[in-house]
């Protein structure tokens, strides 16, 4: 399992700084079933928008 988990989205709310994931599981999907071919193909489920 990866030991970091770097985020790039800043108004998530488990952004943490050094684009750090703060999640405790990550959930990711794919928009074509089961597999995928690259990661434009792929969504994070866990992504919540920090409220402001």
């Amino acid at each position: 399992m990866a030991k970091d988990v770097l985020c790039e989205v800043n108004n998530c709310h488990y952004w943490k700084q050094g684009n750090q994931c703060g999640a405790d599981a990550i959930y990711v999907v794919s928009h074509t079933g089961q597999q995928a071919s690259d990661s434009h193909e792929t969504d994070c489920k866990t992504f919540k928008p920090e409220e402001m």
